[in-house]
């Protein structure tokens, strides 16, 4: 999770120790699922003289919000059983998301030819070709190859918000890059065999 969360507890009919506040400030930080992605969480934790209770409500991305709460004897027993069910209503999230975005294996998934080009198809050497177009901006950065199902690497193009996502494919072994067509609709590249090393 993302430590610039913002995390806030307060308690009603009891007064906040730094002990309570710690330890549901680090539950709620050791929360490591990527989807719903948490913006803030409100932690209110009640103590009465049957029961203590401990609620959190999360505010994610996508405008999802995520609400749950335990009553039971020990304060500490109720933020750990409401941090397990809110992990367990993230992952429902996440399920619902990978079950949405799921390509249908006849339509969805469209592969293409791969083309490839020498530099020098790439660079004019003519003094009367047009000039290449100057770039705007051209960033560079490190790219984490990770070896994935292609219903994983449409689900982090989902969540990263990503233009594309390169990824070593588990079943066959080699280099591919899916990106959007189209809301709910994507396409596949497959890269020659002398990128598979």
């Amino acid at each position: 999770m993302p430590s610039d969360t913002n995390i806030t507890v307060t308690g009603r009919h009891i007064e906040v120790t730094e002990a309570i506040r710690d330890f549901a400030t680090k539950k709620i930080e050791a929360i490591h699922i990527d989807y719903p992605k948490i913006v803030e969480a409100r932690v209110v934790v009640d103590v009465q003289k049957d029961r203590q209770m401990a609620e959190i409500v999360l505010f994610c991305a996508d405008h999802i919000t995520i609400q749950a709460s335990t009553s039971c004897e020990d304060l500490y027993a109720a933020i750990d059983e409401t941090i397990t069910k809110i992990m367990r209503r993230m992952r429902k999230h996440k399920t619902r998301l990978m079950k949405h975005y799921r390509p249908h294996r006849s339509k969805s998934i469209r592969k293409l030819d791969e083309k490839v080009y020498e530099e020098d198809v790439l660079d004019y050497e003519d003094v009367d070709a047009p000039e290449d177009p100057k770039p705007v901006r051209i960033s560079r950065e490190g790219y984490d190859l990770r070896t994935m199902y292609k219903e994983d690497a449409i689900l982090e193009l989902e969540i990263s918000g990503k233009p594309f996502v390169l990824y070593r494919n588990a079943r066959r072994n080699v280099l591919q890059i899916v990106y959007r067509l189209r809301p709910g609709e994507y396409s596949i590249i497959e890269l020659g065999n002398e990128l598979k090393a």
